[in-house]
């Protein structure tokens, strides 16, 4: 097979003075018949504090939803979407701290007799990051790396040089083990490969979406769309790693985190459906 085309390392972004980001979304479905369905769309619980402004979930035609926390901490809305075209609205104001993501290379890995049980779910086989099938690719390649944060920045580095983003290359059921045969896909592939890796390496990893803005990084800027990146268990805590830029961004805003996308849909339907339109904004 040809060598893939790898992207380049974006310079890191400065750290800028204190921002207010306003995201925001306009999805439109189409349904055969009344469908219950959840949606996953709103900013996550642990950013609540950041929120200046909240645009909430705007439906039509309006039906009645019921907003609830699931077992990740992630906000979501249940509700039965009737038949015909349904459109989705919503958004907030958030605050933020204008740095970039952190880089804490001293960071050790824990023993998994010290891991706290919260995290021990991290550490399995999930339906995109299939661990158990890639153990032997990834102590093969990734023994020797020093352990902790060296050991987790290694693994980006091979999965960004790895694959190769294209929009085109990718389908709902990839999984990290079809992206590691591949070698192409989109963030989320990117980032289910590499939680994938770091469950073999016995480090507690977890799927998270959101929106990614672009600030501080030059253009061209690509379209804007919701992103995946994961959170990986280090030192005391969950700390964010983005393979697919492989450097740090400013202005990430969490949505919803996993075991993988299949925890975190932005909209999950209990019948058929069909994508009409979609609109993602973060600046």
């Amino acid at each position: 097979m040809d060598q893939p085309q790898t992207a380049t390392p974006q310079p890191t972004p400065q750290p800028t003075a204190p921002l207010q980001i306003r995201v925001g979304f306009d999805v439109a479905l189409r349904f055969p018949e009344a469908t219950p369905m959840i949606v996953t769309l709103d900013v996550h619980s642990s950013r609540a504090g950041d929120l200046l402004e909240i645009e909430p979930l705007q439906l039509t035609p309006a039906v009645p939803l019921r907003t609830y926390l699931d077992s990740y901490g992630n906000r979501c809305s249940r509700l039965v979407a009737p038949a015909g075209r349904l459109q989705l609205r919503g958004g907030a104001l958030v605050a933020d701290d204008g740095l970039p993501d952190p880089v804490l290379p001293s960071l050790v890995q824990q023993p998994v007799q010290d891991l706290p049980e919260e995290a021990l779910l991290f550490l399995l086989a999930s339906r995109f990051c299939e661990s158990d099938l890639l153990s032997d690719v990834a102590w093969s390649r990734f023994e020797a790396a020093p352990t902790g944060w060296g050991r987790v920045q290694a693994i980006c580095d091979f999965v960004h040089q790895h694959v190769r983003f294209d929009y085109g290359r990718t389908n709902p059921t990839k999984s990290a083990l079809q992206t590691f045969e591949s070698r192409e896909g989109v963030c989320r592939d990117f980032a289910h490969l590499a939680i994938a890796l770091c469950r073999c390496m016995n480090i507690p990893a977890r799927y998270c979406t959101g929106y990614l803005s672009d600030i501080g990084v030059p253009p061209p800027h690509t379209a804007m769309d919701f992103a995946g990146w994961f959170e990986a268990y280090l030192g005391d805590g969950w700390h964010v790693f983005d393979p697919r830029n492989n450097t740090p961004r400013i202005g990430r805003i969490l949505i919803a985190r996993g075991r993988d996308a299949a925890d975190v849909a932005l909209t999950t339907t209990f019948g058929p459906s069909l994508l009409e339109s979609f609109e993602v904004r973060t600046a």
